[in-house]
């Protein structure tokens, strides 16, 4: 099933919360849905078009006049299960978070360090989100949508995904080619806990003994106490990467600034805090009109109210700018900018 609009607003379908308009706006309930549509409006065929989930991680600077695409596949599936594992098959229009409560309340392990991540199932293979040691690349067994290319359904398998730190093969070479409808996850019966961040151990301790359940609960105290809602104020969570660098390049910083956050990121190679950078560039808690730094997490820029994307944007740049200046260090934006 698909439905057809037309002047479409997209204020609702991004958390910056920006005033812009769809030319056209196709809401598909699976993938012959989808295939149907093109079936039988040839016309659209070579048109462009842009996918848009929940918007969690895109700035609009102006209306859009491709067709927007978007996967309101609903409903959870059991796909198989032994005594540790369960295979389940997600649709890509669920909320995130609702699909990591829905686990968890199943005693599901392997999707509780994720909680309270905004957006939709069917975005989280294509940034292969991540937090508190945990990408969800490690638990997703297959993705599967339609090649807008054949108008064929297809599936990617884990390896085939080629998932990285905030990547995978759908942001690179099949980038804007392949549509998720749904999402298969292994997911682990047996507790076998990501504790690898002192602050969330520390936390589910306190709200009891460590349990799938806990975790989920201090994962959400800790984001509720570091990140602002997007339902309050719009923003769209993490807006750079955190940059890796050359081994060399870390020791250098560390040398002139002790305390600087550094993490392992493979051989040879250091990952940086980007919300320490853009801090000490002296950009937390700063605002520009209605566009602004948070003023806890400085990884997070904000729309006070009424801001444009295009003001946003330029605000990001003179982040980039500034770092660039004071640490050699470029930040890569984690936000795509439509």
């Amino acid at each position: 099933m698909f439905i057809l609009y037309h002047d479409y607003s997209l204020l609702t379908r991004n958390t910056f919360g920006i005033d812009v308009k769809a030319k056209s706006f196709l809401s598909f309930s699976d993938a012959q849905g989808l295939i149907k549509f093109y079936q039988s409006n040839p016309e659209y065929r070579d048109m462009e078009y842009l996918i848009v989930g929940g918007g969690s991680n895109m700035l609009f600077l102006h209306d859009v006049d491709e067709l927007v695409l978007s996967a309101d596949v609903s409903g959870i599936e059991i796909l198989k299960e032994d005594k540790e594992s369960v295979w389940v098959e997600a649709g890509a229009g669920i909320d995130w978070d609702e699909f990591v409560a829905f686990c968890v309340g199943n005693r599901w392990g392997g999707v509780e360090n994720l909680s309270l991540i905004p957006g939709k199932v069917g975005a989280a293979p294509v940034q292969n989100i991540g937090a508190y040691g945990v990408e969800v690349g490690s638990v997703i067994l297959e993705v599967r949508g339609v090649d807008m290319q054949t108008l064929q359904q297809k599936s990617f398998t884990r390896e085939m995904c080629q998932f990285s730190y905030r990547n995978s093969i759908f942001k690179q070479e099949w980038k804007g080619r392949f549509v998720v409808t749904s999402v298969v996850f292994e997911l682990n019966k047996k507790p076998e806990f990501k504790l690898d961040y002192g602050d969330v151990v520390a936390e589910a301790e306190r709200l009891g003994n460590v349990s799938h359940s806990t975790i989920r609960r201090a994962v959400i105290a800790i984001r509720e106490r570091k990140l602002p809602d997007p339902e309050i104020i719009g923003n769209a969570g993490s807006f750079f990467k955190n940059p890796v660098v050359e081994e060399e390049t870390a020791n250098a910083l560390k040398a002139k600034y002790p305390e600087i956050p550094l993490y392992p990121a493979g051989v040879g190679k250091v990952k940086i805090a980007a919300a320490w950078l853009i801090e000490k560039a002296g950009w937390k808690g700063k605002r520009v009109g209605q566009a602004g730094v948070h003023d806890r997490q400085a990884l997070v820029l904000v729309n006070h109210g009424g801001a444009t994307g295009q003001e946003i944007f330029e605000l990001s740049e003179q982040i980039r700018i500034d770092v660039e200046n004071k640490f050699a260090i470029q930040l890569e934006r984690e936000v795509n900018v439509i």
